[in-house]
């Protein structure tokens, strides 16, 4: 015979009617944004724009107007004197524990408005030497005696150890020198010279300290001082 087995289930509730879902509302459409933020568009409320513009809307990084806050930059303020280095040389002291090194800096300074000096500084570092021997050419400094046009008076000429030279006005022809006596004269706001090495030395340190001695021994009276100067009375220029 066959058994019918019949299990008791509970009986099932009927199910609940869901209730009706209200259709979500249309958005509104974003106002259009120019690519990566350019000048001629606004980006949209809440989206990042790029270009860095202050009229886009809100800028790179969260920031308002997409460019970095204003910096105080402070402007670089122009030294008195120029400086141009016309030597460096190494220099080897022997001691008792060995070899010690050094170096040395020769430069010239001026402020191209009549004022000119030479220094020499020594250092275990070059910037240090180039400090010491700016201050040295600042302390040695000379004022030389200029016509209204920027030149020499007249020709001066001078001798320092080994090297002579001599400086002589050439009207419109500029600067004309060599090695570092061009840039005592530079340096000094000389303009239409010439100047002559009659020496063979080729030391700039000399070379530029016999240019600082023959504009030292300039005349330090005008020229039209001169020309009225009674007769049998002759300016005599002499070095300090």
């Amino acid at each position: 015979m066959e058994n019918n087995n019949t299990t008791n289930q509970a009986p099932v509730a009927p199910a609940a009617s869901a209730a009706p879902i209200a259709p979500k509302p249309a958005a509104a459409p974003a106002p259009f944004a120019a690519p990566f933020g350019s000048r001629g568009g606004q980006s949209a409320p809440g989206q990042r724009s790029f270009g860095g513009d202050s009229r886009g809307g809100i800028g790179r990084g969260g920031r308002p107007g997409g460019s970095r806050p204003g910096r105080d930059q402070k402007e670089r303020v122009k030294p008195e004197f120029d400086t141009r280095i016309i030597q460096i040389r190494r220099v080897t002291r022997v001691a008792s524990g060995g070899r010690r090194f050094s170096f040395s800096v020769a430069v010239v300074s001026g402020d191209k408005k009549g004022k000119v000096g030479v220094g020499l500084g020594k250092a275990g570092d070059t910037s240090l030497a180039i400090d010491k021997a700016t201050r040295d050419a600042k302390k040695h400094m000379i004022k030389v005696t200029l016509s209204p046009a920027m030149t020499i008076p007249h020709m001066v000429e001078a001798k320092y150890g080994s090297a002579r030279v001599m400086i002589m006005p050439a009207r419109g022809r500029g600067v004309v020198a060599g090695s570092s006596v061009r840039n005592v004269i530079e340096l000094a706001g000389i303009k239409d010279v010439c100047a002559k090495l009659m020496s063979g030395t080729k030391n700039k340190l000399n070379n530029a300290r016999v240019a600082v001695k023959a504009l030292e021994m300039l005349s330090k009276h005008p020229r039209s001082a001169l020309q009225n100067r009674p007769a049998g009375k002759p300016e005599v220029a002499s070095a300090k």
